[in-house]
């Protein structure tokens, strides 16, 4: 038996991808510059292009300098306009940025893609209560994925997932999202580690120099085959710079596999 695979659903087979990123620090910065690359290869491989807003309300600081992708004559600009700027300069494309924070500066409802580079527990529920929050609306035009990346000093995590709605037939199987994979995050009062570094050494103290780059490039891997190749076999994967493992996060398990099925899988 082939192994458990999941597909693009048809209506992001054809035209534009809308996409929302929340968070262009040290994570978003590295997904947005490999996301004009990743809008480079669709409209090389089929008719699709990828239409990117970017949220985030920071500035940049001294201390982003080396992990992030800004440079000194970007200190105290708007982290968003600053990189799109410079995206759609190099690329020639016309992306959004909105300097303010998510979900009350955007609509997550007019996005196919969600992905969340934030810091903190209480942003990642924030974001799933804003996609629940108007039933009849999200059942008509949701985000059909949230990719949600983290880490800590040596090793993160990404995973993508497919918030539910409430017209969802009972034998499809969905994506979890992270604040169902990871139900900690989504108690009230889950602990917070998001103190701003004041200096590029202190930073590097707390998060090793390329820990969002690797990161964001496995994450922008598993984005190209869902949305490139039309599929994918595993929902993220855990990784560890430290001990040099990446840990595939597997799909979830098809009810109408047969025991005999999975057990020859």
């Amino acid at each position: 038996m082939q192994p458990e695979r999941h597909f693009l659903p048809a209506k992001l087979q054809d035209g534009p991808i809308r996409l929302l990123l929340v968070g262009c620090g040290g994570n978003g910065a590295q997904m947005l510059m490999g996301l004009a690359s990743l809008d480079t290869a669709l409209r090389a491989i089929s008719s699709r292009s990828l239409q990117v807003t970017v949220v985030d309300d920071d500035t940049v600081s001294e201390a982003n300098l080396g992990r992030q992708p800004f440079y000194r004559c970007d200190l105290g600009a708007s982290k968003a306009h600053t990189l799109v700027e410079r995206v759609n300069l190099a690329h020639g494309l016309d992306w959004t940025a909105v300097h303010g924070r998510a979900p009350g500066a955007v609509d997550v409802h007019t996005f196919d893609v969600l992905v969340t580079c934030v810091d903190t527990a209480a942003a990642r529920r924030a974001i799933g209560a804003a996609i629940a929050a108007n039933p009849e609306r999200y059942d008509r035009d949701p985000p059909r994925y949230w990719m949600d990346l983290g880490n800590r000093a040596t090793d993160g995590q990404f995973l993508v997932g497919q918030p539910p709605r409430a017209g969802d037939r009972a034998d499809l199987v969905r994506l979890p999202t992270v604040l169902e994979y990871f139900p900690e995050l989504a108690a009230e009062g889950a602990a917070e580690d998001d103190a701003p570094s004041c200096s590029v050494a202190e930073a590097l103290e707390r998060q090793s120099l390329f820990i969002n780059r690797v990161v964001a490039s496995h994450a922008l891997a598993l984005l190209f085959e869902l949305l490139g190749r039309g599929s994918i076999g595993h929902a993220g994967a855990f990784i560890n710079l430290a001990s040099g493992q990446a840990v595939p996060i597997p799909l979830p398990p098809n009810p109408n596999t047969t025991a005999q099925e999975a057990q020859a899988a």
